[in-house]
């Protein structure tokens, strides 16, 4: 392994950890969301609009700040104040829901910036490879983050002690991040700017790219909404919904290795796995059977690895670097955008019959399966 291997790995490995610290945050709040809300008095309209809008607001600004990156060039200021406003979270121990917004603003802050630089450190490793070895370090601390409030509840604590301590990760968090910038100031010197596939214009020839993606999130459940479904029911007890979370995101991270390799020996067809995942989770997850709703989140997590590593490498392998921030805001709003519809749509059909979310779901990861012949047409061949 030469010198500028071994560079793009500590990068990527770097920012793997800041995730890491960061998921031990956000996803430990995510894992108890669902609960939170209704143990505030949410129903389930309600906890869909929330999470949906969060997560819109959380993709939508990241437009804004992948235009501003690629314009300004000042990739780590805008990540430095994304993950600053992680300290949202904690704050949940002092005041409401709002918090649980505010969060994903700031991650739709960082993460367009955050995954341009690294599409500059993984050019070197491979874009599947890379990409998935930061989701694995990702994921470690999407493990950890609901296991805190499973620990917490254990003690016999509460939702408040949970978030109070997630001060800590905070404050490594920035610490590591400070590494991070030491370790690259100038991210576009890991790549060379001569592209090796014929890169697409922006932004119409995403387009069957992004219809490809809204189908497919607008058809995934968010896991709050499930999870508010096991609480609602019974399926599963309030202090293992967030142990089961861990598990997903145990998951996540193995299904986001495998998948990666696959990416970058295969290429686009990989992405076929996103849909084909999803479409059976619905028949799992929206039942009262305690084995199958495992099941479900297992294949939950699957699903997540796969579009947390695809998606994202798709973008980088077929876009240019001078705008690589633009197409990675503009593919996160579509995604987000598309999960927020979804998600308030089925927040609303819960409420009339479980039966229309399945039927829902399923006919969005259909869409996109059907989506996927354009997606091939509509990207550049490799050169």
């Amino acid at each position: 392994m030469d010198g500028r291997h071994r560079a793009a790995y500590a990068v990527i490995i770097l920012f793997g950890i800041v995730s890491l610290f960061g998921d031990i945050i956000y996803e430990g709040a995510r894992s108890v969301s669902g609960p939170y809300l209704h143990l505030l008095g949410a129903g389930a309209l309600a906890v869909g609009v929330v999470a949906g809008l969060g997560e819109f607001l959380g993709y939508a600004l990241r437009l804004v700040s992948g235009y501003l990156a690629d314009t300004t060039r000042h990739y780590w200021a805008i990540t430095f104040i994304g993950y600053g406003m992680l300290a949202a979270v904690p704050l949940l121990a002092l005041a409401g829901s709002l918090f649980l917004i505010l969060e994903r603003v700031g991650k739709g802050i960082r993460v367009p910036v955050r995954d341009a630089i690294l599409a500059n450190a993984t050019a070197t490793v491979g874009r599947g490879w890379g990409f998935a070895v930061h989701e694995v370090l990702d994921q470690i601390g999407a493990i950890i983050g609901p296991l805190i409030f499973t620990a917490v509840f254990l003690a016999r604590g509460d939702y408040r002690n949970g978030f109070a301590l997630l001060t800590v990760p905070f404050a490594l968090m920035l610490l590591t991040l400070f590494f991070a910038r030491r370790r690259m100031p100038e991210p576009a010197l890991f790549e060379d700017s001569r592209p090796t596939h014929r890169v697409n214009t922006l932004p119409g020839s995403l387009l069957p790219y992004g219809v490809f993606t809204a189908l497919t999130m607008a058809g995934f459940a968010a896991f709050p909404i499930i999870a508010y479904h096991f609480a609602v029911t019974g399926t599963v007890s309030e202090a293992e919904i967030p142990l089961i979370y861990a598990v997903a995101m145990g998951v996540d991270a193995v299904a986001a290795l495998a998948i990666g390799r696959t990416y970058d020996r295969f290429g686009l067809v990989t992405l076929l796995s996103v849909p084909l995942l999803a479409i059976g989770i619905p028949f799992l997850a929206f039942g009262t059977d305690r084995a199958l709703a495992f099941v479900a989140v297992v294949l939950w997590g699957a699903a997540m690895g796969a579009q947390e590593t695809l998606l994202r490498a798709a973008v980088a392998d077929y876009t240019h670097i001078s705008k690589r921030g633009t197409a990675y805001g503009i593919f996160n709003t579509v995604y987000g955008a598309a999960w927020f519809v979804g998600s308030a749509f089925i927040g609303w059909a819960y409420t009339v019959a479980i039966p229309l979310v399945v039927g829902f779901l399923v006919v969005m990861q259909v869409g996109a399966l059907a989506a996927f012949a354009r997606v091939r047409r509509g990207f550049a061949a490799p050169a």
